[in-house]
């Protein structure tokens, strides 16, 4: 099999040859050169008569979805090849309140949850991403494809008793499915009008009951839109490849031990963005700006070559150990390196004003020890330990920055679940982190350290009124790390950690013979020592934590099996976040909307599949008017976009005729980084996917 081993060396036709290898190799050999197993073959799931709950690991146990006390969405593997969910910054289409913002960057996302969103400077999050396990702490690589899943879990609200820094907001977690005794493969290709792709799953037994191994590997290009003035050539393609592999061995019915390795290589052009036509800095005349012409839309006169030849590799070592029915012994080693080596002209002209080349390192190693019981009264404790080792190389028209940060931090938590009748039951957890943080400026010759330390507490009471109905409402902290601003000039002053209480009720309930799942909550968030950013952008910005705002808002997720082979569901997300108190030199901002939060988020889909193999669905998926900057002179007008697919399914073959953004909607963000940029959004797609299970 030739895909994977093309890895990097590019070119339109030799992606096409890939692709074309991939399906003649699964439609000539489907077994792989072997006979058939006689073991039915797994195709796609059966058309379930009622709505069947998941079963998540958010707390770090085993429950089901509908029985946790906290607002959250769950996907299964099939849910997300429905809705065409391919990498994690489409995933936010799909749950209330959250939006995956891109910046203009191949893999750079930034994600807001309920409208609190971390500024780009500090590369930090306030939603944590968890891919089997593997903490995603920073906006960097925060874009895995999402092949060969077992379930996607978004949890909305603080997560910090549990999850600990940076998930001040929310957690996603990815879990890669479980190789077993069943032998499965797939081979995929999709081919656009502007985004061709082909992939392949493999997963079986190596020792029957013992060993088994599972693989998985992506070649995706994207044709660029943004042109060179004067040319017919873009400078915005995209190329990626990504593999996974990971082997699971089982000695005994109370041992697991699973080992995942995956590396992400990314090959694109410029980034998606252009001088903003309207800022001063860029339009007026000498002295108060530069007088540059105005750009054309999605044309660039860049004298500097943009390109990103970023990379990710991760490994995870995860071992289980069941010492009874009740109790259960779990270890989480990882570590994670993500290498940004980029070149970006950032005046998209002639001149040499705006241009920066990165080669960044940052590297983390973590572990989890945690001892869980569950035996009607659930609870667990545990340890988590990092190391954080960043080297930040960059070249500036005027001046370099060499800089290095290494840091590590510890936590002990713990989490209990009490039944205090048949129908009430508490949950109280509680969390101890410390962080610290050393940084030399290997220009300025200077040194600087910080240290925080951190308390989280959880409460939370449940209760069910019906065996489909429960009520939940709770009390949690989340923090956001604090750091230092490497990014700011001359600046290298710390910024302490932003701390979210958020107060939430809600209820979950399975109607109708478990036709209709409907579940909604409520909140309302008190934000202390708020991190925002102060300064003259592009050379001058710097984060302080001189905000506090306050929040609320609501979601509401259903789904519904209309008939047997009509589904409806639907999201809704609405969030409002507001200074209280903020103000730097520049200005007052009290009463403002806080940046990157959009007023509401909205999805709606329905999907026919019979077993005869007819498969349609579409979806509607939108989000209110979003501000991106601290004064609100600047803001992201609502927008909805529509996508759709129409196929036939067979045992082995599926084939479907694709649309995402139907009607070419133009959902630009005009005034991005403090009014500098404009991003760009990628046009409409329409393309055709093929995919065989053998």
């Amino acid at each position: 099999m030739i895909l994977l081993r093309i890895l990097g060396t590019g070119g339109k036709w030799i992606a096409r040859l890939s692709i074309t290898a991939s399906i003649v190799t699964a439609l000539s050999f489907p077994a792989l050169g072997r006979e058939s197993p006689k073991t039915e073959v797994k195709t796609k799931e059966p058309i379930p008569e009622r709505q069947e709950a998941l079963t998540v690991t958010a707390n770090k146990q085993e429950e089901n979805v509908q029985e946790v006390p906290m607002s959250m969405s769950a996907f299964n593997g099939l849910a997300i090849e429905d809705k065409q969910i391919e990498n994690i910054n489409e995933l936010g289409d799909f749950v209330s309140n959250l939006m995956i913002f891109n910046d203009g960057i191949g893999g750079v996302n930034s994600p807001s949850m309920r409208g609190i969103h971390a500024d780009a400077e500090s590369l930090g999050v306030s939603t944590g991403l968890y891919i089997d396990e593997i903490p995603v702490s920073n906006t960097l690589g925060f874009a895995d494809p999402l092949l060969d899943i077992e379930r996607v879990e978004v949890l909305r609200g603080p997560q910090g008793t549990l999850y600990g820094k940076n998930t001040e907001v929310g957690a996603i977690n990815i879990i890669t499915r479980l190789p077993d005794n069943e032998f499965r493969a797939k081979a995929s290709t999709k081919i656009g009008i502007n985004a061709q792709s082909a992939a392949l799953n493999l997963s079986g037994p190596i020792s029957r009951d013992k060993l088994f191994f599972g693989l998985t590997g992506r070649y995706y290009e994207e044709n660029g839109f943004v042109e060179r003035v004067g040319t017919n050539e873009t400078v915005d393609d995209r190329e990626n490849m990504y593999g996974k592999g990971q082997l699971r061995w089982t000695p005994s019915e109370d041992l697991e031990v699973r080992m995942l390795i995956s590396h992400l290589q990314l090959d694109d052009g410029a980034s998606r963005m252009n001088r903003n036509p309207g800022c001063t800095l860029f339009s007026a005349a000498p002295p108060n700006g530069f007088g540059m012409p105005a750009p054309g839309d999605r044309e660039v006169a860049s004298n500097r070559p943009a390109w990103n030849k970023s990379k990710e590799d991760s490994q995870a070592l995860k071992i289980s150990y069941d010492i009874n029915d009740a109790l259960a012994l779990t270890s989480t080693s990882t570590h994670r390196v993500f290498n940004e080596y980029r070149s970006i002209d950032t005046d998209f002209s002639s001149m040499d004003f705006l241009w920066m080349e990165a080669d960044n390192t940052y590297r983390t190693i973590s572990e989890e020890l945690r001892l869980s019981y569950d035996a009607g009264w659930k609870w667990l404790i545990g340890f988590y330990g990092d190391m954080n080792d960043y080297e930040i190389r960059q070249k500036f028209v005027r001046n370099t920055r060499s800089r290095d940060e290494d840091g590590h931090s510890y936590a002990l938590f713990g989490q209990t679940t009490v039944p205090l009748t048949s129908q009430l039951n508490i949950t109280g957890g509680l969390r101890y982190e410390y962080q610290q943080l050393e940084c030399t400026d290997n220009i300025a010759d200077k040194e600087f350290d910080e240290s925080w330390e951190n308390i989280s507490p959880k409460l939370a009471l449940d209760y069910r009124f019906t065996p489909q109905v429960m009520g939940y409402a709770s009390v949690a902290k989340g923090f956001r790390a604090g750091g230092f601003n490497y990014f700011a000039g001359n600046r290298n002053e710390s910024y302490d950690a932003e701390e979210v209480w958020s107060y939430e009720a809600g209820a979950k309930s399975q109607l109708f013979d478990n036709r209709l799942i409907l579940n909604g909550a409520v909140y309302y968030m008190d934000i202390q020592d708020m991190q925002a950013t102060e300064g003259a952008p592009p050379m001058d910005l710097h984060i302080t934590n001189s905000a506090e705002a306050t929040a609320h808002g609501v979601e509401v997720d259903m789904q519904l099996l209309l008939t047997r082979c009509l589904t409806l569901d639907a999201g809704f997300g609405y969030s409002h976040v507001e200074y209280d108190k903020f103000k730097d030199d520049s200005g007052i901002y009290d009463g403002n909307k806080s940046p990157y939060a959009p007023e509401f988020t909205v999805n709606v889909g329905a999907q026919y599949r019979t077993e005869k193999g007819l498969y349609f669905r579409t979806d509607v998926v939108g989000y209110g008017r979003m501000y991106l900057d601290k004064a609100n002179k600047y803001s992201r007008d609502p927008y909805a976009l529509v996508n759709a697919k129409i196929g036939y399914e067979t045992e082995h073959l599926d084939i479907y005729l694709f649309t995402k953004n139907l009607f070419d909607t133009n959902y630009d963000t005009e005034g991005y980084y403090g009014g500098l940029f404009t991003l760009y959004n990628p046009p409409r797609e329409v393309g055709l996917t093929l995919a065989y299970r053998f």
